[in-house]
């Protein structure tokens, strides 16, 4: 029999050797985690040694041969072992690190800008949102580079599994026409054709092929390695072929689990062609037959490195890497592999075969070895320059303005840039808004006639000289607000790497995204992990609640307060006036950009409020004092010497506020009105008088003096508020939202739901009794 051996170079075996202990290294990372660290509850650590195995190829390929300082990596978030074995062999981590994987406070368990003690590039775990982050990161590298500092061009990489790609978010994305200009942006997908549970049933390779490719990508398929290729330049080849290109998934994957006389007589099938494909592997060796199948191109490093000298910089490109999952361990191909670990045998003859000590693991290459000095030069070529961090920008407090007449909050916020802008244009100039085609929905118009759209080129307007054309849509390389289309998802996951450009990039942005509040729970999950990796952002949700009544149901937001107060990293205001949304939202932008920024959630309405309501104190000490509540979480509107109830409210509930408690004076009632502007700092506030945070408490004393019995209003759900009764032990109802709604006038609407001004005052009436 013939002995098949692929074609070799010295640097190729230096390479495939240090691939080896990468494998060795990531293995052994989970293993001590679950097997050897003592785990005194018994709960399951858990740990992804195939998921890692099917990525060793790949990443040590790109961190030892292609990466440069410049490029960028969201590795896989089941790789991320993967991940800390380059770093220890680079020496950016230390071997103490090593044990305490998914340990309180050690490496966490999936990559993190945040909380690994080597910084990732990106955080992922979220599956698609770390995914499409480099997208977004391509995105503000540009923008910064083109209104402040030039950056330079390097890659984006994203290490993908196919399983992932199942996440809408992905498509999303990719199918976003801005994407197309990001020639930066290099996809590599782990197809390993498994998920967690199972073998993928369906051949998606030519279909992810045709998707990409409709989506402007170049595609580079990399399939097979040099034992399977040097098979099918043999006769009987191109049958041999055609075999493994038709048959599922799931028969490859289970050959890949038979012993090699089994395989021998599996392989051929028992097509027209059979004969040949028998006749050609009876003539090759049963180590070589067992190589020759799991030659795959994404463990290939010839292949691969023909791969990366493909990439074309002129558009985003897609590495397809065939990989079998677990690749070199005996969980190979397994379809329940995902989660298993290599039993104490399974685990010793794996040190053998890698020439290592399953006692003593953590060992870098010796002195003076081919792979230590390719260790050492790809440190010296991945090595970063500390990045200059520049300062945020000093935002006013207060622009100076005291609105009168009739305004919404919405319409507030597009007033507020404009000001912005004009009072304080080095702050201004850092503000970026995106919105997913909302902009002039949200009271936006003004903002973006002012400062454009931003385009990675000038786009003709064609409808410039259209005297009934009202928005402007300038698009230019100095805009300002960027949209998207109509995705959630890819306006957050671009407003979470905005905010990252302080300590990505150097340069801070004040960046604030515009969606439908009732789309703030499908945006959650991508915007809460924006957050957690440390994106510095403001979220503005307008129109809120069931205000916009003719809308319907569909329209209205319930939850949303709750959300915000609930969501870590983030402070949440719903001001009831113009000038509190002008005062919260310059608060919220004067907390970006710094390393103990944090983001902030406004919630905005369209209903049409009387400005002189507020009752804007003239003095400015007065004034002042007014703001410094506002920020703080609330101010009394509305004050008595002996009230016998307060009512609390928040948004654009303060007009049946403040209606009901003058009917309830004309009933010889007196009732207080606090308006609060967060219940989040609020809340804060409650935990911090009971030892439970350091938040600042001087705002209670300023709301509620002294106990009255409470009633609390807001449009969203009554829980919101409900923790107020705590504060008095006096007793309290709450009235909300708490059911869908539908259409309807306002009025309609808001006694269907009993928070109109009739429902308050009962409510007073009830809690005095």
């Amino acid at each position: 029999m013939t002995t098949l051996s692929a074609p070799t170079t010295t640097d190729l075996d230096v390479l495939q050797n240090v691939e080896q202990r990468v494998l060795w290294l990531s293995t052994a990372i989970v293993d001590h985690a679950n097997r050897v660290r003592p785990n005194a509850s018994g709960l399951k650590v858990g740990g992804h040694q195939a998921s890692s195995a099917s990525m060793t190829s790949i990443m040590t390929a790109l961190y030892f041969e292609h990466l440069r300082p410049e490029d960028r990596v969201s590795v896989k978030p089941h790789a991320s072992p993967v991940l800390h074995a380059i770093e220890f062999l680079l020496g950016q981590l230390d071997a103490e690190h090593l044990t305490t994987l998914r340990e309180f406070g050690g490496l966490q368990s999936y990559p993190s800008r945040t909380k690994d003690p080597v910084p990732a590039d990106y955080s992922t775990g979220s599956v698609g949102i770390g995914a499409t982050a480099p997208i977004w990161g391509a995105l503000s590298r540009r923008y910064v580079g083109g209104h402040f500092a030039e950056q330079p061009l390097g890659r984006q990489y994203s290490l993908v599994g196919d399983a992932e790609l199942d996440e809408g978010a992905v498509w999303e994305a990719i199918g976003d026409p801005m994407v197309t200009e990001l020639g930066e942006v290099v996809w590599i997908v782990d197809f390993n054709r498994q998920s967690l549970d199972r073998v993928v049933p369906v051949l998606a390779g030519d279909r992810m092929r045709a998707l990409f490719t409709a989506a402007g990508w170049q595609v580079i398929t990399v399939k097979y390695g040099a034992a399977l290729e040097a098979l099918f330049r043999r006769p009987g080849g191109e049958a041999l072929r055609d075999r493994i290109d038709t048959m599922t998934n799931a028969e490859y994957q289970r050959l890949l689990r038979h012993a090699p006389d089994r395989l021998r007589s599996l392989l051929p099938g028992d097509g027209p062609d059979a004969a040949r494909i028998a006749s050609l592997v009876s003539d090759v060796d049963d180590a070589g037959l067992a190589t020759a199948l799991r030659s795959l191109g994404g463990h290939d490093h010839a292949a691969l490195r023909a791969a990366f000298a493909e990439i074309d910089d002129s558009r985003p490109t897609v590495i397809i890497a065939y990989t079998v999952k677990g690749h070199g361990l005996p969980t190979a191909g397994h379809p329940q592999n995902h989660s298993a670990l290599l039993n104490g045998a399974q685990f010793e003859e794996l040190a053998a075969r890698s020439g290592m000590s399953a006692s003593q693991p953590w060992q870098r290459f010796a002195d003076g070895t081919a792979e230590q000095l390719l260790c050492f030069s790809a440190a010296a070529r991945l090595r970063r320059e500390p990045i200059a961090l520049a300062g945020p920008p000093a935002v006013p407090a207060d622009l100076g303005r005291t609105p009168s007449g009739t305004a919404t909050t919405q319409s507030a916020l597009g007033r507020t840039l404009l000001d912005l802008n004009r009072v304080a244009p080095e702050a201004g100039a850092r503000v970026v808004t995106v919105s997913p085609d909302v902009s002039s929905s949200t009271n936006l118009g003004g903002w973006v006639n002012k400062v454009g759209v931003w385009s990675t080129s000038e786009n003709v307007d064609w409808f410039a000289d259209d005297a009934e054309t009202i928005l402007h849509w300038r698009e230019r390389p100095t805009g300002r607000h960027i949209e998207l289309g109509i995705a959630e998802t890819n306006l957050v996951g671009l407003l979470g790497e905005l905010g990252a450009t302080w300590n990505r990039w150097g340069q801070p942005l004040l960046p604030i995204g515009v969606l439908y509040d009732p789309f703030v729970s499908r945006a959650l999950e991508p915007w809460s992990f924006g957050l957690y990796a440390g994106g510095q952002s403001v979220l503005v949700g307008t129109p809120s609640g069931v205000t916009l009544a003719p809308e319907g149901g569909a329209h209205q937001s319930i939850t949303t307060p709750s959300i915000g107060i609930e969501q870590p990293g983030c402070t949440t205001w719903e001001p009831a006036f113009a000038l509190d949304t002008e005062w919260c939202l310059l608060a919220a932008l004067g907390q970006l950009g710094r390393p103990d920024g944090t983001s902030a959630y406004l919630r905005l309405s369209t209903r049409p409020v009387d400005q002189t309501l507020a009752a804007i104190p003239v003095d400015p000490a007065a004034r002042e004092r007014r703001r410094r509540q506002v920020v703080a979480g609330g101010y009394p509107l509305r004050r008595s010497a002996a009230a016998s109830v307060t009512i609390v409210t928040m948004g654009a509930l303060v007009t049946e506020a403040l209606a009901a408690a003058d009917r309830l004076a004309a009933q010889g009632v007196t009732a207080d009105v606090v308006c609060l502007t967060s219940p989040d700092l609020i809340f804060r506030a409650v935990q911090a008088r009971r030892g439970r945070s350091s938040a600042p408490t001087w705002i209670l004393d300023a709301l509620f003096p002294s106990p009255t019995p409470l009633v609390t209003v807001l449009d969203g759900h009554p829980h919101t508020l409900a923790f107020l009764a705590g504060l008095t032990c006096r007793g309290a109802v709450h009235l909300g939202v708490s059911s869908f709604g539908q259409s309807g006038d306002l009025d309609s609407v808001y006694r269907h739901h009993g928070i109109d001004t009739d429902s308050i005052v009962s409510a007073a009436l009830d809690v005095t009794a």
